[in-house]
């Protein structure tokens, strides 16, 4: 990376972490991906937008990072800066009933603040495993709830930089979706509307949830959780499933034996390995069905 850019940076904050040529591996639930050219960790809102504001001057292409839970980065690395959002994590009580969290928050901490303040509607996504920023722009959801039915307000700064605040209305959810979805948009927090709830109950609706996914998920293993879209009518992991592809495998990703849905890394898996997985279950699904299953994962770098 040029030097001149990182002297711009280096500009913004003595707070502004930078570091060069990051294995990605460590910083994705995959566990793969090469380095990416620079890595920066803003610890402020006003720090990411003077960030990014340098990169777009410097026309260098960058991506924001939550916890990596939806991304596979090649193993040649990412030519580009990463903007991690981890510091921007905080969350608290706006008032009694409304959680206040940054963008960078996990949404497992998010569901642990709401329990231990008696707040019940965000139980659903203790196990979801990453941020509440990308939660919301693709309206994550799992077992009956969606950022949908609990998101007040999202505040995220557009492609001019400028903080915007959107209501659950403007925010346009659908499956996996929604009005920010491919445009760039940073959700820097969020305003999360919850009811009054007995913690006892609380706690108890979390661990059962918990223990289905332990049953049903291979949590035991490196994978972007539900590698696919719902394709409409269908559950891609009986699609994949009656295709025959259960534990199909290529060099070490494997499609899951306890959840076809799943693409996993048994411990030695490379980028290209999960890559030419995903596009064999896709080819096999597609001639055996006529289904076209569409990746939820988001794919940085060169694959050829």
């Amino acid at each position: 990376m040029n030097q001149d850019i990182i002297n711009k940076l280096k500009e913004i904050s003595s707070d502004l972490e930078i570091c060069t040529n990051e294995n990605m591996s460590r910083h994705t639930t995959f566990r793969t991906g090469g380095p990416a050219s620079l890595f920066l960790r803003p610890g402020s809102l006003d720090d990411l937008n003077k960030v990014i504001c340098v990169l777009k001057e410097s026309k260098v292409e960058y991506l924001i990072l939550g916890n990596g839970s939806n991304l596979l980065v090649s193993d040649k690395g990412y030519n580009g800066a990463v903007i991690s959002l981890t510091r921007l994590a905080d969350i608290h009580l706006e008032d009694g009933n409304t959680i206040y969290a940054e963008g960078g928050a996990m949404n497992s901490f998010i569901a642990s603040f709401a329990r231990d303040n008696s707040l019940t509607g965000f139980e659903f996504a203790a196990g979801i495993p990453g941020t509440i920023g990308g939660a919301m722009i693709m309206n994550a959801g799992a077992y009956g709830g969606e950022m949908k039915l609990v998101t007040k307000e999202v505040r995220a700064l557009n492609s001019e930089g400028e903080l915007l605040s959107l209501s659950n209305e403007a925010m346009e959810f659908g499956y996996r979706t929604s009005a920010l979805k491919g445009k760039g948009f940073v959700v820097v927090a969020v305003l999360l509307q919850l009811e009054q709830g007995d913690q006892e109950l609380i706690t108890g609706k979390m661990q059962e949830l918990a223990l289905k996914r332990k049953e049903k998920q291979p949590l035991e293993y490196p994978s972007a959780g539900s590698t696919f879209k719902r394709p409409e009518g269908y559950f891609a992991g009986k699609l994949i499933e009656d295709a025959g592809l259960r534990g199909y495998s290529v060099g070490g990703a494997y499609v899951s034996e306890k959840h076809c849905g799943f693409v996993i890394n048994k411990g030695d898996a490379t980028s290209l390995d999960i890559y030419r997985l995903i596009g064999d279950v896709q080819k096999k699904v597609y001639d055996t069905f006529g289904v076209k299953l569409e990746p939820e994962v988001i794919m940085l770098g060169d694959f050829e």
